[in-house]
């Protein structure tokens, strides 16, 4: 017996590539006041963990006092590679999110959280690993220096000012998911492929002007990260191509 219509299951939902690139943004519940509520928590969270863990590990706590603290600059170099890995966790989940491979793992909706909610929180660390270095004496950035890409001449002017300019071209890519109700998919595609450029600029920065880029396992770390988002890159660029072949040679028939 055929089921009458109001019996029959409702067809699933499909998640292809070329349905979550045209994903309803218009629904969803992001805006700049929650986007500024997560950076502000992100922050608070930061100093208290800044004044509060001192008490609980006296190494630190020492390490953070004298004429010459050093627990700021541990604290900076740790964020920084925290940092540096979440951006490569949300270039991953991007350069995922329109492709075959998504459908596996971890799906092409999860995949496009992941690289929204990731980057925030990769700008979160990043602006820690920035702003803790006011407590170190011995490069003595100050806050303007600190905030103004090629400011300082202290210590590798050069290099760190592209890792700075990362982070504004990072905080500009992720304020679009809050602002996307207010201007087109095109706009915020072609802005969203400064993605790629940030995550270059994180991974020249870390190579150039972090202390333990020298350590074996922080080249493993810069290896990995770059080999796996050019990977990643190219098998995006050539499932487009492909997918896009047919129809010329339709057309053309």
């Amino acid at each position: 017996m055929t089921p009458s219509p109001t019996q029959r299951p409702a067809p699933a939902r499909s998640t292809s590539p070329a349905l979550v690139s045209e994903i309803d943004l218009e629904a969803r519940s992001d805006t700049p006041a929650a986007l500024a509520a997560m950076l502000i928590a992100a922050t608070v969270g930061a100093a208290l963990a800044v004044v509060l863990l001192p008490q609980f590990l006296p190494a630190l706590a020492q390490s953070a006092q004298g004429e010459s603290p050093k627990a700021y600059w541990f604290l900076s170099r740790a964020s920084g590679f925290v940092a540096f890995g979440l951006l490569w966790l949300s270039t991953v989940f991007g350069l995922l999110m329109t492709t075959r491979l998504a459908r596996n793992w971890p799906g092409h909706l999860i995949a496009f959280e992941g690289h929204q909610f990731v980057s925030l929180l990769a700008l979160a660390f990043a602006l820690f690993h920035a702003l803790i270095l006011l407590g170190d004496h011995y490069i003595g950035y100050t806050l303007q220096q600190v905030l103004t890409p090629f400011g300082s001449q202290s210590y590798r002017p050069l290099e760190v000012g592209i890792g700075q300019l990362g982070f504004y071209v990072t905080a500009l890519v992720t304020f679009t998911f809050y602002i996307r109700r207010l201007i087109s998919q095109r706009v915020w595609r072609i802005i969203h492929y400064l993605s790629f450029a940030s995550f270059v600029m994180a991974l020249w920065h870390g190579l150039s002007s972090g202390t333990d880029s020298g350590q074996t396992w922080a080249q493993a770390l810069y290896w990995l990260a770059g080999g796996s988002a050019l990977f990643l890159t190219i098998y995006r660029a050539l499932s487009a191509r492909v997918k896009i072949e047919p129809t010329v040679r339709v057309g053309k028939g």
